[in-house]
């Protein structure tokens, strides 16, 4: 094997270990941590990791705490993200069973999702409940709305407000979940 080959195959192996052992309360790597471990050429580590997970349905997936890049991302927005292992495709719907979640709590998640981007990223729990309460028994709609906040999907103010979480913008996308809703 090259000397360069060599190089970037230690890279990865230590990118996988970072990314795939969770270390903090949240989930992923930040840039910073990656740039301080791999070195300025993270990005590139990376880029080559995507590629060999492609073969697993599997994805690096970069996600902006602040507003996402409009063009190519800066080293020091890269820095600042934070980076997951995610699925890139979607899951057949025999394999949702594996994940432990009953289609109607699915079901609702996406509601609340696409319900709080409707309202620009905020909406008041109040409301949320309200609208769940017309599709899921009563008793079901606040333990759904606490699950969706523990497990990352949600994130909820001191003042009841409602807002997607890291968990939301890492496995999630937005826009196709939006298309799709209107699409029906």
């Amino acid at each position: 094997m090259s000397k360069r080959k060599a190089y970037y195959a230690n890279k990865m192996k230590r990118a996988v270990h970072m990314l795939f052992y969770r270390r903090h309360k949240k989930p992923g790597v930040k840039g910073w941590e990656l740039r301080k471990a791999l070195g300025a050429d993270y990005p590139k580590v990376l880029g080559i990791l995507d590629e060999y997970l492609k073969a697993l349905d599997l994805q690096v997936k970069t996600v902006f705490e602040e507003e996402t890049p409009s063009e190519k991302p800066t080293l020091e927005q890269l820095d600042r993200a934070r980076f997951y292992i995610t699925l890139r495709g979607e899951l057949a719907p025999k394999e949702t069973k594996m994940i432990g979640w009953r289609i109607d709590d699915l079901a609702g998640l996406a509601v609340t999702i696409a319900y709080i981007i409707s309202k620009k990223g905020k909406a008041p729990r109040k409301e949320v409940e309200e609208l769940l309460r017309e599709k899921l028994p009563g008793w079901k709609v606040g333990l759904n709305i606490d699950r969706y906040i523990r497990y990352g999907y949600l994130t909820q103010d001191e003042n009841e407000q409602l807002y997607l979480d890291w968990r939301t913008r890492a496995e999630i996308d937005q826009k196709a979940l939006i298309d799709f809703l209107m699409a029906k």
